[in-house]
């Protein structure tokens, strides 16, 4: 069996396998991905993320404007847009394997929403999400330990997300997520789902506060999800109405992770910012 370089890596627990593949070399099939996934039977993680030279991609994924591509897969094989945890691993691993520099300008990654731009930040990495839509329609969201199902928000941030607001932490804290909640009507290509509560007061010093749980699709529940932690600032501050604060504070079981809206000549921005780390690296014998 041939076997290939790796590095473990998270962001506030969301974590990662990275393989490094810069020109393009791998395929790797579902079954390897969810092999390497495994927490039992491989090195363990909620994706994996390929380090590979956009030229070394097919034409149609290729992003010219940025050398490097993510391409990120969720823990069962399934090819997802994109990761907001992840692409700041993912920035850590190409500034400390001398890949690419982000001090003297700004960091351009390519993902399958296009190229996205990391700068450094107090917490670690900002990158810029881009554009995002906040959906009037209401998703119906059923929820093992949820009394009776919850009206949920749908946020696209690059991915798809629907976002429920809860009564209290006692309530967030009795989520049973090993079981997937089920949304009505079921979105095309699945969704992300977050579990959100309003901190008390909301806004503190000019933040907006709140705490947040995750089902990912393809993954289950995990200790964190960039994208969902966007999409969860996003769907309060569109609740709270005009007066809402830019700047949010999202807690998550793994840590703290920062979001700004920012206006741009080509309409708002959301930024998300948090900590990435590089656990270890090794070889493994890919089945």
């Amino acid at each position: 069996m041939p076997t290939i370089a790796f590095t473990k890596g998270h962001g506030t627990g969301n974590d990662f396998v990275i393989v490094p593949d810069d020109d393009g070399a791998l395929d790797l099939s579902d079954d390897q991905v969810a092999v390497l996934c495994d927490r039992r039977f491989g090195i363990g993680g909620d994706g994996i993320l390929r380090v590979v030279r956009s030229r070394g991609l097919p034409g149609g994924e290729a992003t010219p404007d940025a050398e490097w591509f993510m391409d990120y897969r969720n823990a069962d094989g399934s090819a997802a847009e994109m990761c907001g945890n992840g692409i700041r691993v993912f920035a850590k691993y190409l500034v400390e394997t001398g890949r690419a520099g982000i001090d003297d300008a700004p960091l351009r990654v390519g993902t399958r929403v296009g190229t996205k731009t990391l700068t450094r930040s107090d917490a670690g990495f900002e990158v810029d999400l881009g554009r995002f839509v906040v959906d009037a329609d209401e998703v119906v969201v059923r929820a093992r330990g949820l009394d009776v199902p919850r009206p949920g928000q749908s946020v696209d941030v690059g991915n798809p997300h629907v976002v429920v607001a809860l009564s209290s932490r006692a309530e967030l804290d009795g989520l049973d997520l090993t079981v997937q909640p089920r949304l009505h009507p079921t979105p095309a290509a699945g969704a992300n789902i977050e579990f959100v509560v309003p901190a008390d007061p909301l806004v503190q010093a000019g933040v907006g506060v709140i705490r947040m749980r995750v089902f990912e699709r393809g993954v289950g529940e995990t200790l964190s999800c960039g994208t969902g932690v966007a999409a969860s600032a996003l769907a309060v501050r569109y609740w709270a109405g005009s007066g809402a604060p830019d700047t949010w504070r999202v807690e998550v079981p793994g840590g703290t992770l920062g979001v700004r809206v920012v206006p741009t000549a080509d309409g708002e921005h959301v930024l998300l910012s948090g900590p990435a780390t590089l656990v270890f690296s090794g070889q493994i014998a890919l089945a």
